[in-house]
């Protein structure tokens, strides 16, 4: 399944969730809980699935638009460095697993990528406060059924890491006019900030012997830069805040 095929529409919820979010760094971590209330005891090995990302340049007129060269990068270095974080932890790591790019949508290992995407921002939506859904409330009560064991056989890991992110940055024009937007505000006593670009990402670790999530983040920052090494590592560790493995 290429990247840069992926339809940028199947990230509408998760913008309009981001962008209501503060300003600054923010990270919503969550893990599952038993039927006691206690969250769920994590041991076992597991497998980074090849990262959905996307990076763009915000153009003068507001429009993001993508920038291949950047990518490309983010999906060398984003992975590399989620790699050295888990390897700090010593856990039992299988090889990452790349999505083959001729992979049939309909097929069943497709079906099971396509449905972690569709959970995955259901839960950014839905666990947000004053979106919680009456059957879940603040719960992360999440499943994607026992078709998970398709990805299970193919990697031999107990658990799959998603991530999904999205990234913009500034063009000169853009910068530019921010930078006279906020004088102008500050002039009328007021602020007018018309942005500029915007990290953004989710994460899910998915049990493939149940199907169950049992940990999501969702993250968002005015900062960051997916395109260097430095970068990449501060956006990784970012992301897996909170994982329980």
């Amino acid at each position: 399944m290429a990247q840069h095929a992926r339809s940028a529409r199947r990230f509408v919820a998760l913008l309009a969730v981001l962008l209501s979010l503060p300003a600054l760094a923010y990270n919503q971590d969550r893990v599952a809980t038993d039927q006691a209330g206690q969250p769920l005891r994590i041991a076992g090995s597991v497998v980074v699935v090849e990262p959905d990302i996307e990076l763009t340049e915000v153009t003068t007129g507001g429009l993001n638009e993508p920038r291949r060269e950047w990518s490309d990068a983010a999906r060398r270095l984003f992975p590399e460095a989620m790699g050295q974080v888990l390897a700090q932890g010593g856990h039992d790591r299988k090889p990452d697993f790349e999505i083959r790019d001729d992979l049939p949508p309909r097929s069943r290992l497709g079906q099971v990528i396509r449905l972690n995407e569709a959970v995955a921002m259901s839960i950014a939506v839905y666990t947000r406060r004053g979106s919680h859904l009456a059957t879940k409330d603040r719960r992360l009560d999440w499943t994607l059924g026992e078709g998970v064991s398709e990805l299970r056989d193919a990697t031999g890991a107990d658990y799959a890491l998603f991530t999904y992110v999205r990234d913009s940055y500034a063009s000169e024009g853009r910068a530019a006019m921010r930078v006279l937007g906020l004088l102008a505000g500050a002039a009328m006593g007021g602020v007018v900030d018309i942005g500029g670009g915007r990290q953004m990402g989710v994460a899910t670790l998915v049990d493939l012997r149940t199907g169950q999530v049992v940990w999501f983040n969702l993250m968002s920052n005015q900062t960051g830069d997916l395109r260097d090494a430095e970068g990449a590592a501060k956006s990784a560790r970012q992301m897996l805040t909170g994982l329980p493995l």
